[in-house]
């Protein structure tokens, strides 16, 4: 047998979506590879990318609710882990987002299969002090015995780990990202706006991601700038507990604060008719929306918070405003408007260039490879 054609691989994550929108430059690096790819991942209407897959075997999880506390269904989904893991017999697992990292990996670790857990942002729990911070946390430090490594989508979350005594030193690695097709995202000469400049926030419409901010940012400056537009793209995610309120968004946009244009499975044109791409959260993993909006050369404004400033260059290719602060963030929308057409430029292009060097999809999925092999060759 071909040497590449040697391990099975199981690519576990909380819904299809996430493996369409996120991992699809991991599934092309282990396909190549010569890996027997597998999906673990409950089934939504993404599961079309199967047809440019045809070769990866798809697994349904069907107990795994993301924001469920129920003792009882998180042992059943233990269950179903192991269930589907032995009928894979995988010789590796890489496990994404919060329960498949957590009860995934305890499975794994039942089975004595070697797993590697993908922290893909710290979420809701960890931005909200409670019980579900601690039994996370909890959660967290005992799951990540079971696992090989624990591989951070930015710095800071794995100093934070560290630091919380969540997890060991040695056994945590930060890459850049899940990574941005660059050869997509490449960029496009800028239709005129009539003289507008427009500022779009693409995202889950979270309060957690700055949505608020953005909005309140946006009032100040309509009142000064005629010709400002801001632009939400995104859907209300219900199953989150910071979903946007849908009578907030009816008021935005019946006082035309914002102009809402949905959901869109395709964000490209959106950025290449903006003039800004903005995103105040309150922590990120790296945000794809910000290394989108880089790759196609728009200048970025964002919170100096994990997971941004790893991305931001203040006054490089864009801009770097205190969290859950206002006026900060207006100000720095302001300074977007009152660029000249080459300070823009310039601040794009560095955007562009960063992204190359660091946030390349390509680059991110050799990362993974190469942490997953090391693991395979210590088994």
């Amino acid at each position: 047998m071909n040497q590449k054609q040697k391990y099975r691989i199981a690519i576990v994550a909380n819904a299809t979506w996430n493996i369409y929108n996120f991992r699809l430059n991991i599934l092309d690096k282990f396909l190549a590879e010569g890996f027997d790819v597998c999906v673990v991942a409950p089934i939504d209407k993404y599961i079309f990318y199967k047809e440019d897959f045809p070769e990866v075997r798809h697994f349904s999880i069907k107990n795994l609710d993301r924001d469920g506390t129920n003792p009882v269904r998180e042992v059943i989904l233990i269950r179903e882990f192991v269930k589907i893991y032995r009928k894979i017999k995988p010789d590796i697992i890489i496990h994404y987002t919060v329960k498949p990292n957590i009860y995934g990996g305890i499975a794994a670790g039942y089975l004595n299969i070697p797993s590697i857990g993908v922290v893909t942002g710290l979420g809701y729990a960890f931005l909200h002090k409670g019980l579900i911070q601690v039994v996370t946390k909890i959660l967290y430090k005992f799951s990540s015995r079971f696992q090989s490594k624990v591989i951070f989508e930015n710095t800071e979350d794995r100093e934070l780990f560290i630091k919380k005594n969540i997890l060991s030193e040695e056994k945590g690695i930060s890459i850049k990202g899940c990574g941005v097709d660059i050869d997509y995202f490449s960029p496009l000469k800028k239709k005129t706006n009539s003289g507008k400049t427009i500022f779009t926030f693409i995202g889950r419409l979270l309060y957690d991601k700055g949505v608020m901010e953005f909005v309140e940012a946006a009032k100040i400056i309509k009142s000064k700038y005629k010709n400002s537009e801001f632009w939400l793209i995104g859907e209300i995610d219900k199953d989150n507990r910071a979903m946007v309120k849908e009578e907030d968004l009816m008021s935005w946009v019946k006082n035309k604060t914002v102009i809402y244009h949905g959901f869109k499975e395709n964000v490209k044109k959106y950025i290449a008719k903006s003039d800004c791409i903005v995103l105040p959260s309150y922590r990120e993993a790296i945000a794809r929306t910000i290394t989108e909006g880089m790759s196609m050369e728009k200048p970025v404004i964002a919170t100096d918070v994990a997971g941004c400033r790893e991305a931001i260059e203040d006054g490089k290719n864009g801009y770097l405003v205190p969290v859950k602060t206002i006026k900060p963030l207006a100000e720095a929308m302001e300074k977007i408007i009152n660029q000249s057409e080459e300070e823009r430029l310039a601040m794009g292009k560095y955007g562009r260039n960063k992204c190359l060097n660091e946030f390349d999809d390509n680059l991110i999925a050799d990362n993974i490879y190469d942490i997953v092999m090391d693991s395979l060759n210590k088994k």
